[in-house]
């Protein structure tokens, strides 16, 4: 059975970013949360819904994660994004399914609705801002 690599769950990561920017969202990967937690793509809307997607490179990534459900309390939807040749009858039926590469991505199963309270998705926006900023920010500066 294949260990996870982290060069698969980048790509897995890129072809979500792209296919959730073409949805309208701005997107993020590796975004700490205010539990702690990180997540892996977080990807937010123009009415400031915000979607957050746990990649998973491979089984053994899968079955050994017992963290996935404290990223409820930080979305108003939630998926697993896999590769194609993941056994998808694994994933809950309550969170959203994504097929992934390093190119593209298609939602194969919608996540059910968790609505953020207000406060919590304020307190993400400006996050979510705020990390989009140091970000290019740190960009410009390792062009010098």
């Amino acid at each position: 059975m294949p260990l996870p690599d982290p060069d698969i769950a980048f790509k897995l990561a890129r072809g979500v970013s792209r296919a959730f920017e073409q949805l309208g969202y701005g997107t993020l990967t590796e975004v700490p949360l205010g539990s702690g937690r990180r997540a892996d793509v977080m990807a937010i809307n123009d009415k400031g819904e915000t979607v957050i997607v746990e990649i998973k490179s491979c089984l053994i990534d899968f079955r050994t994660d017992g963290k996935w459900h404290e990223y409820r309390d930080w979305c108003d939807l939630f998926y697993f994004a896999v590769a194609t040749d993941f056994p998808r009858n694994l994933i809950p039926n309550e969170c959203g399914l994504i097929l992934a590469d390093a190119y593209w991505a298609e939602i194969v199963r919608e996540a059910v609705a968790h609505p953020l309270h207000a406060s919590r998705r304020r307190a993400q926006l400006i996050r979510f801002g705020m990390i989009a900023s140091q970000r290019l920010r740190r960009t410009s500066d390792d062009e010098l």
